[in-house]
């Protein structure tokens, strides 16, 4: 039986615990105040001089590939040798991982350090786990269901929790599964939005089970996006999104939760 998501949420903003971020270009800003809305702390901190020393003092790490150059793909490697060293969770978000050779070794790199959680697309999962995708660079062309297998295949070669987001979300550990069937269309047309839920992730994962935080924080996220559903435009709807997160009580996210365990 898992926790009620809301006693996850509940957690997470008692500990507002400090997450370092080691992300692209296009989504620092958005990524930043969406964690905060949540009520965890961001920490941008990628340069390679400092990134591995900073993983030490923060309590949880995410790694996105989405715009990697050699010494961030150092300092991401560094930093999630140091996080699994210190046993400290962090979130391996793998942006069009299949895209270039480049992406892929530094992905074959970054699994190699033991991620507590991955979170991709559909496509991105498929390609980590080695497997023929459709993706056309950072957007899916694969639909969650084709990557079930993977994601559960990838979870039990790895240790970790592999969640597939799309327009239902699939959470698995390789022996659990979860669907939350949360969520609005307008979510895919903001940028960086799922860049900004592999941080939510990572700071629900702090003392947690991480197959039940990760279920929870994608339930949370989806959820938000479902109230700020009324918005007139991609804009107002950005704005929405973040009010929802703020707003949102535990007893709101337990009530308005999907969530199915297959």
């Amino acid at each position: 039986m898992m926790n009620q998501p809301g006693q996850n949420l509940a957690k997470m903003r008692d500990t507002a615990p400090l997450v370092q971020n080691i992300t692209n270009y296009v989504a620092m800003n958005v990524m930043a105040n969406i964690i905060l809305a949540a009520g965890a702390s961001p920490a941008m901190v990628h340069a390679r001089e400092e990134a591995a020393e900073f993983t030490a003092l923060a309590q949880t790490l995410t790694i996105n590939i989405g715009t990697p150059s050699p010494a961030w793909a150092e300092a991401m490697v560094e930093a999630a040798r140091t996080a699994h060293r210190l046993g400290k969770p962090w979130v391996f978000d793998p942006v069009a991982v299949g895209a270039t050779g480049y992406r892929r070794d530094l992905g074959a790199r970054l699994l190699a350090c033991k991620p507590t959680v991955i979170r991709g697309n559909a496509s991105e999962i498929l390609a980590l786990a080695g497997m023929q995708t459709a993706g056309k660079g950072a957007d899916a062309a694969d639909s969650v269901d084709a990557a079930k297998d993977a994601a559960r295949d990838l979870a039990r070669q790895t240790g970790a929790v592999v969640a597939v987001t799309g327009p239902v979300d699939v959470v698995t550990d390789g022996a659990r599964m979860a669907e939350i069937a949360n969520g609005h269309p307008m979510m895919p047309r903001i940028t960086a939005l799922g860049c900004s839920l592999t941080g939510i992730v990572a700071a629900f994962l702090v003392d947690h089970d991480p197959f039940e935080a990760t279920v929870a924080a994608l339930a949370y996220y989806a959820l938000a996006g479902e109230m700020a559903g009324e918005a007139k435009g991609p804009a107002s709807f950005q704005t929405a999104f973040i009010d929802a997160l703020y707003g949102m009580s535990p007893e709101a996210l337990n009530d308005g939760a999907r969530i199915s365990l297959r």
